[in-house]
């Protein structure tokens, strides 16, 4: 399939696409032995691409999963206390895929994993602010006295927190089910929050994490990304 020979480089992560496109102004790439132009395209089932005279090869497709993580499981592919790992429910994935961020091991839901490196460095990154929805059963405090602080941009462990949206979903008697939107994802932040405003949690679980939703996906369980969802992933970062 013929494609720009800057997505070529940026595809083998070799470059991203700006700096493939300064590679190619430099004349370090050829294709079947011709210096390139920018603005050429190639395929690499039939064209001999090379950057500084090494052919560029395509990299193996990455693997990225979506896991429904249960209570009791670490976030982590080992454990020195022999606590149950979220490399167990993933030992049927063929390849070595590790998680996008961490739940702890009272919370569950959604949880990314992958084998694609850069993706897990972008959306971790905070400066990317990917939001992150939890639907957490609380009790305590007033909802009037408590969303407000939830709301606010609270310190926690020292730094000041972008504003969470909050709402109330559902009364539960004698709990609340909260909607909480995060974009930063500090160790523990919503039960830090929740404890700032005087609520005790008793269920939390992530339901979405930038454009994916868990829907239906059953505890314990896991499936592949469709094309579709790792495009808008991409996209966000």
């Amino acid at each position: 399939m013929l494609q720009r020979l800057q997505k070529i480089i940026s595809s083998a992560g070799l470059a991203s696409r700006r700096a493939a496109e300064e590679l190619i102004r430099a004349g370090r790439v050829t294709v079947n032995g011709e210096t390139a132009a920018l603005g050429m395209s190639a395929d690499t089932d039939t064209d001999l691409v090379c950057l500084d005279g090494k052919a560029i090869r395509a990299k193996e497709a990455h693997t990225y999963i979506m896991l429904n993580k249960p209570r009791g499981y670490v976030t982590t592919m080992s454990d020195e206390r022999g606590r149950k790992t979220v490399a167990e429910l993933v030992a049927d994935v063929h390849a070595r895929v590790l998680p996008v961020g961490r739940l702890d091991i009272d919370s569950e839901g959604l949880l990314l994993m992958t084998d694609d490196g850069e993706l897990i460095n972008r959306l971790t990154h905070p400066s990317h602010g990917v939001e992150k929805t939890y639907e957490t059963t609380v009790s305590g405090a007033g909802m009037d006295t408590a969303l407000p602080v939830l709301r606010s941009a609270l310190v926690i462990d020292g730094q000041r927190i972008r504003p969470a949206r909050v709402e109330l979903a559902r009364d539960l008697g004698g709990r609340k089910l909260l909607r909480i939107t995060i974009s930063q994802g500090l160790n523990r932040q919503v039960r830090k929050m929740c404890d700032a405003a005087g609520l005790r949690v008793h269920r939390l679980r992530r339901v979405s994490e930038g454009p994916l939703s868990l829907g239906t996906l059953a505890p314990k369980q896991w499936r592949l990304l469709t094309e579709n969802e790792i495009e808008l992933l991409k996209k966000i970062i």
